[in-house]
């Protein structure tokens, strides 16, 4: 849905101006696909699921099930992306959930609040951050330092949330689960260090593109088909469009009048990524805008709320729904209620603590 919409609107704006090349970031696009390549082979050689497993066997409590889960997604999204966390640990979820016959709705959406706010942390965790901190050439310490206390205030909310779930004690065996080949793991590992050095900017990301083609092809070539090549077009879509609308004068003219301070562009990051997700969000306002701290932490705040401000949050939705159709509407009327209050909360915090410190 998000392609084919992206697509119409790519054309449409081809109506109004003729796209150019220049539009296209490929130092993203070239990232993306790097780190789609690695995680693909970490989900075949099911590393996660070994990492996971190891870790919930010594759970005793469902409270302590669920903390394990959420802070699994919180901590693995900075790794592997929040899209490929919940992919990961929300069916392991609710597996769980049928073992020990409980609905685990809470914990799927703690975890997918916990999988948004802990990408925010790399410029790998989730694509808006990637295309920030390539488009604005960050570095990476001042990237961690201006979303650091954004993350560290959603892990507290998350604890103190996690802390409020129903409570029993668990007797549960889970079987483990074998590596099978642990030379391809260990070579997958180290490439995906070298992908992330590429992305902080250490390596030549074209070099690093063709290691990583040339070790796919190598190790498992069948993995290339497995990519979610839909994605990379869908930036493409959306780099055209919003290249086109940006040359357009009435958009200037509005994004001028608007975009004009930090404040202006936080707050409107933040409601702009309620309607059309924050992926796009970031490509639009940064068009518009030098000041990419204020867009960094809106676009990531403006990943709760609704349903689709992150589209991590659709994966979970769909999972569980498929699971369950009967509590989906139970499903999305929590979702709302815990994504909207800790939307409010975590940007109420940090817009105070930086109008007292003088950013805003």
């Amino acid at each position: 849905m998000v392609f084919t919409i992206s697509l119409i609107l790519a054309l449409i704006s081809c109506l109004f101006h003729a796209p150019k090349m220049e539009y296209i970031n490929f130092e993203v696009l070239i990232g993306l696909f790097n780190l789609m390549i690695v995680v693909k082979a970490f989900e075949e050689l099911k590393l996660l699921d070994k990492v996971a497993i190891s870790m919930l066997s010594k759970c005793r409590s469902s409270k302590s099930l669920s903390a394990v889960l959420i802070f699994l997604c919180f901590f693995s999204s900075m790794l592997v992306t929040n899209d490929v966390a919940l992919i990961t640990f929300v069916p392991l979820t609710l597996i769980i959930g049928k073992m020990i016959q409980s609905v685990m709705l809470e914990t799927i959406i703690l975890e997918t609040i916990a999988a948004n706010i802990g990408s925010s942390l790399t410029p790998m965790g989730n694509p808006q951050n990637f295309f920030i901190f390539a488009h604005y050439g960050i570095k990476p310490m001042q990237f961690f330092a201006a979303i650091f206390l954004v993350v560290v205030l959603g892990m507290v909310v998350l604890f103190f949330l996690n802390q409020r779930l129903k409570n029993k004690a668990l007797e549960i065996e889970i079987p483990n689960i074998p590596i099978k080949n642990k030379k391809a793991a260990t070579i997958w590992g180290i490439l995906f260090f070298i992908i992330s050095a590429s992305i902080l900017g250490v390596l030549s990301y074209n070099l690093v593109f063709l290691i990583t083609l040339g070790t796919a092809c190598m190790l498992d070539i069948k993995l290339l088909k497995k990519i979610d090549y839909l994605l990379l077009i869908t930036f493409i879509c959306f780099f055209i469009f919003i290249g086109n609308i940006s040359e357009l004068k009435v958009v200037h003219t509005i994004a001028n009048e608007h975009l004009k301070s930090p404040t202006s562009i936080f707050f409107s990051s933040i409601i702009l990524s309620q309607v059309i997700s924050n992926v796009p969000t970031a490509i639009f306002l940064s068009k518009f805008s030098v000041n990419w701290q204020p867009l960094l932490i809106g676009v990531n705040l403006g990943g709760l709320g609704t349903i689709i401000a992150s589209l991590a949050s659709v994966i979970s939705f769909k999972m569980f729904s498929k699971s369950d159709p009967e509590k989906s509407k139970t499903y999305l009327l929590k979702f709302s209620i815990y994504n909207f209050s800790m939307l409010a909360l975590l940007t109420l915090i940090y817009y105070v603590t930086m109008k007292s410190l003088n950013f805003f």
